[in-house]
């Protein structure tokens, strides 16, 4: 039997999410081979990061898996889980994804403040400084200002199709280079934050 540590999310009620089983500490979970990764076992990742795209729920647990083992490009999946520590990451989250919002407001340039105050708003809600209906005015504004956006840069291309493909062929280089270097700091900001709650 080998026995490796992973990152595994589940619902805010503490149950699997396919069998509905309770999830708690110190018990093991086990599921009879053979195991199909996707499809048959008890699954989990490596990365916190990477487990995040799997998530059901808010609630991010350390697991110890062992028995047979089958690894994927982004996840495993076993015979056992056991829970070791578990938190509750809502908070987090939501703090994680305004601080993502806003760096991606800041490398597009985007000045329309409705979607800066969309941020703001989502910071004071997390601060029970207003409320849901005050959210999702913000959010409206935000999205109004998205549309108006995609449509100015729509007519733009619609109008200079041809210089603007040459424009997006000359900066797809440096795009590229921004987009790995953001997903970089991502990947490493999410994952500090996860091992913090563990502290």
């Amino acid at each position: 039997m080998k026995e490796i540590l992973a990152w595994h999310w589940c619902k805010a009620d503490m149950k699997t999410q396919h069998s509905n089983e309770p999830i708690k500490l110190s018990h093991i979970l086990r599921v009879n081979p053979p195991l199909i990764l996707c499809s048959k076992g008890l699954h989990a990742s490596i990365d916190p990061f990477d487990a995040l795209q799997y998530a059901p729920g808010p609630i991010i647990c350390r697991v110890k898996l062992s028995g047979v083992i089958l690894k994927g490009d982004d996840k495993v999946v076993a015979e056992t889980r056991e829970v070791l520590w578990f938190a509750n990451a809502e908070t987090m989250l939501h703090e994680f994804a305004c601080d993502c919002a806003e760096r991606a407001l800041h490398v597009s340039k985007v000045t329309d403040q409705r979607c800066h105050n969309a941020i703001k708003a989502k910071r004071r809600w997390l601060k029970k400084g207003i409320t849901d209906k005050e959210l999702a005015a913000a959010r409206a504004a935000a999205w109004a200002a998205a549309r108006a956006a995609a449509w100015d840069a729509a007519w733009a291309a619609a109008r200079d199709a041809a210089w603007a493909a040459a424009r997006a062929a000359a900066r797809a280089a440096a795009w590229d280079a921004a987009r790995a270097a953001e997903n970089k700091w991502q990947r490493e900001e999410f994952n500090r934050r996860i091992k913090g709650l563990a502290q």
